[in-house]
């Protein structure tokens, strides 16, 4: 990592979290895993603000903790890492596409959840529900279940998953997933069954002293909902996975139209949850699953499908491709390489901005051929000999092609 980016995980740790907590997180991001003794003697802090420190980080998914690495009975060792950090930064995009997801209910979850680290499913629906009634006319409330029945969409859909068990800080890794990881235990996505009746609270005024020390008694004797110790926390890599998949739909919905994209769309939702985060492409699709799955807003009939996944196939960017002929057709997104294709794109259109469509033309034979001579560039891209060395030379100072001096050809 570099020093600007542990730098910019300081600030956003002081704005968060105050500047104790960054001094800590600081400390850990530029010298790796240290015990807690090393931490206290390195930051000059007393043992309980250090303690309390790293309990936030840990609470918020931006500290890990394991065994020391000098075996069983060695001192725990904590370590934190930028990419951890930096997810703070795209909070407010979770939040926004939970709420086009789900609605104003779902924001408030993310929100929340995001806000505290992780919370048991009972204090959630409580909190959100009772922000929600906040926001409601005299005399209306948000019903528990209403709530509880969008928490359960999020975990469905594996926007939510439970917190790793921790069988003690002794513990290998396998208590703290790596970032982007998917927690391996069988239950991750299951919901437990509550016994949690009731309707949101409006915040109560100043002058029911009475009510508010009923709340308050409740508060610290607070009633068994059948999920005490189960922990829920924003599950980061699906919401990655999300945007990958709305960029995909985006670009179709540019190359070619609203309808294949729309068709692109039901075969990413269809298999979301079942795709592997590493996969290449998606779980193959019959044509016939396709069809029975399409919005009915749509109104496509199958001959029209299949035209429409012909020409998606047959696409230069790739998209879609043909894995056989059961079902009608069975087809998949080519996620690896519709990404692949898209930042080729990407980067095409950023050398034609800067530096024309000529230097563009050069950029693009590069990237097809791989590597060629000066001569063959020339020849190939058309273009006069003084021209091409010169947008060459340029292209080269900007890092964007490499020279090969043994053969003296020019890559991109």
């Amino acid at each position: 990592m570099t020093a600007q980016e542990v730098r910019l995980c300081g600030l956003l740790l002081r704005e968060h979290f105050g500047e104790v907590v960054e001094k800590v997180g600081t400390q850990l991001l530029r010298s790796g895993a240290q015990n807690l003794r090393t931490i206290i003697h390195e930051t000059g802090l007393s043992v309980d603000l250090v303690k309390k420190s790293l309990m936030v980080l840990v609470q918020h998914g931006a500290c890990l903790f394991s065994s020391g690495r000098k075996g069983p009975g060695s001192p725990t060792e904590y370590r934190s890492g930028c990419d951890r950090i930096l997810r703070i930064l795209r909070y407010p995009r979770y939040i926004y596409t939970a709420k086009t997801l789900y609605g104003d209910t779902g924001e408030l979850i993310i929100e929340e959840l995001l806000q505290r680290g992780h919370m048991t499913m009972s204090g959630t629906v409580k909190t959100v529900a009772d922000r929600l009634t906040q926001n409601m006319e005299e005399g209306r409330s948000m019903d528990y279940s209403e709530v509880s029945s969008a928490f359960s969409k999020l975990v469905e859909t594996h926007f939510l998953q439970r917190c790793p068990p921790l069988a003690g800080a002794g513990t290998a890794d396998s208590t703290n997933p790596a970032p982007g990881a998917t927690p391996s235990f069988p239950d991750c996505y299951k919901v437990p069954h509550m016994t949690l009746v009731g309707r949101g609270k409006r915040q109560l005024t100043a002058e029911d002293g009475e009510d508010q020390r009923n709340a308050k008694r409740q508060k610290m004797d607070p009633e068994a909902h059948g999920d005490e110790g189960i922990y829920w926390q924003v599950n980061f890599e699906r919401f990655h996975l999300h945007f990958r998949d709305q960029a995909i739909i985006s670009a179709v919905a540019n190359k070619l139209d609203q309808t294949s994209s729309e068709i692109v769309r039901t075969m990413l939702r269809m298999s979301e949850v079942t795709t592997s985060p590493a996969a290449t492409c998606t779980k193959p699709l019959s044509a016939n699953e396709i069809f029975r799955s399409l919005p009915a807003s749509y109104n496509i009939p199958r001959p029209i499908l299949d035209q429409y996944l012909t020409l998606l196939v047959d696409d230069p960017m790739e998209f879609v491709g043909k894995a056989g002929e059961s079902g009608g057709g069975m087809y998949v997104v080519n996620l690896h390489r519709a990404l692949a294709n898209l930042a080729r794109a990407t980067l095409e259109s950023v050398v034609q901005e800067r530096f024309g469509s000529r230097s563009a033309r050069i950029f693009r034979l590069l990237l097809r051929k791989r590597h060629l001579e000066q001569k063959q560039v020339e020849d190939f891209a058309m273009i006069p000999a003084k021209e091409a060395k010169d947008m060459l030379y340029t292209l080269l100072s900007q890092n964007l092609v490499q020279l090969q001096v043994g053969n003296g050809c020019f890559r991109s």
